[in-house]
């Protein structure tokens, strides 16, 4: 005797189906016997599907409306009006390399949050403050040097007047 499901389903059905069926009536429970499972997958072959359950429409934000200038135009213009940006910002070269980045795109494009957006600017000037302290790092006695004869001579040049 082996102990297996299968085994199991198969000594239900044929010493004891009649208890079994009247269980899953009772129950409305879909019965699980071998043949009854056979019986509804082949009675669900027959019946000819239609496709709305398999068709669903689109919401109209998942429309993806196909490029074209004009289009591009009026969104751009659309943009400079509703974020009060100076006309010159759509010939800035930040902007056009923005366009350029996007219009690679194959799945359109995640826009960061404000508070991504708000996190990354505070990095980038961070990194340029850094830059700035490296390159023009010189020495305290070469700096401090430089600050008093400029202050000196500035403070000179202010007496002899």
């Amino acid at each position: 005797l082996v102990d297996e499901i299968t085994t199991l389903c198969h000594h239900l059905e044929a010493n004891h189906s009649g208890k079994y069926c009247n269980w899953a009536k009772s129950a409305k429970f879909l019965s699980k016997l071998p043949g009854d499972v056979k019986k509804c997958k082949e009675a669900d072959r027959e019946v000819q599907h239609t496709l709305d359950r398999d068709l669903q429409e689109k919401d109209p934000e998942q429309v993806v409306v196909p490029y074209s200038d004009k289009l591009f135009h009026q969104t751009a213009v659309k943009w400079v009006a509703a974020t009060d940006q100076p006309i010159q910002a759509l010939e800035h070269p930040i902007f056009k390399e923005l366009v350029d980045v996007t219009a690679r795109a194959k799945n359109g494009v995640k826009i960061p949050g404000q508070k991504a957006t708000r996190g990354k600017i505070k990095r980038l000037f961070k990194d340029h403050l850094t830059r700035l302290r490296t390159e023009l790092n010189v020495s305290n006695f070469f700096g401090s040097h430089l600050f008093f004869s400029h202050h000196f001579a500035l403070a000179g040049s202010n007496c002899l007047r």
